[in-house]
């Protein structure tokens, strides 16, 4: 199904762990023939800040460890004021010594977003349903699921060799755990509500809400692609 010319559909796709977002995300972006953004958004963002991957994934929504230690030394560091938020200085420094702040991470993070939206792509995680919130066309998605269906699908996931998200979940850690999932719940989450003062699970940032533990990740990813060509034919039409 091609319909990436240059201008395609953008989709930003908010999941919880466990509810598929790893394997739905890239079969998404396969089935409409755009590039799927995950891993390669710290990526970017390490190379444009002149850090190393680590210090970029220990400010990403998708590694839970990183983010949640970051968060619970907040309180005890300097902060500067990044819009409306106060955010503080954590220690990373780039190739030539500059103290890095966390502000800088995010607007990389959203630059990143933002490039991607100008082209067409499948964006996983990183607030993008907040970032692009006024992006004609684009296509807001939720999964989710109850809590221990996704526990059950991402051991499944484990188990089919698909590790769920950018830590937890691979297979030299052994299989999901609730305290794997309740990390990175709280981690995603976290994000969200500390850079955006918004609420991830809140509905009324998506066109689409989707239980994908009550659906093949299949049927779900059938679901999205759909519903992306039709958002796209009506802004086009």
């Amino acid at each position: 199904m091609a319909t990436n010319n240059g201008n395609g559909p953008v989709v930003t796709i908010s999941a919880t762990y466990g509810a598929g977002g790893s394997v739905i995300g890239p079969a998404v972006a396969a089935a409409l023939e755009l590039p799927f953004l995950d891993r390669a958004i710290p990526t970017v963002v390490a190379s444009r800040i002149g850090c190393s991957f680590a210090e970029a994934l220990k400010r990403d929504d998708r590694s839970a460890g990183g983010f949640e230690r970051l968060l619970a030394g907040a309180a005890r560091l300097p902060t500067v004021t990044f819009g409306s938020v106060d955010t503080p200085y954590v220690g990373a420094t780039d190739a030539e010594g500059r103290l890095l702040y966390d502000h800088e991470f995010v607007e990389q993070t959203e630059r990143v977003i933002q490039d991607v939206a100008r082209t067409g792509g499948v964006i996983l995680g990183r607030a993008a349903a907040v970032v692009l919130a006024e992006r004609p066309g684009a296509l807001h998605v939720r999964l989710d699921g109850d809590r221990e269906a996704r526990l059950l699908q991402a051991r499944r996931l484990w188990e089919d060799g698909n590790g769920e998200g950018l830590s937890g979940g691979a297979r030299d850690e052994g299989p999901p755990t609730e305290r794997l999932l309740d990390d990175n719940d709280r981690a995603r989450s976290a994000y969200v509500r500390r850079f955006y003062r918004a609420d991830a699970a809140d509905p009324s940032h998506y066109h689409l809400v989707i239980d994908s533990t009550a659906l093949s990740t299949g049927a779900c990813a059938d679901l999205v692609v759909r519903a992306a060509a039709d958002r796209a034919a009506r802004i086009a039409g």
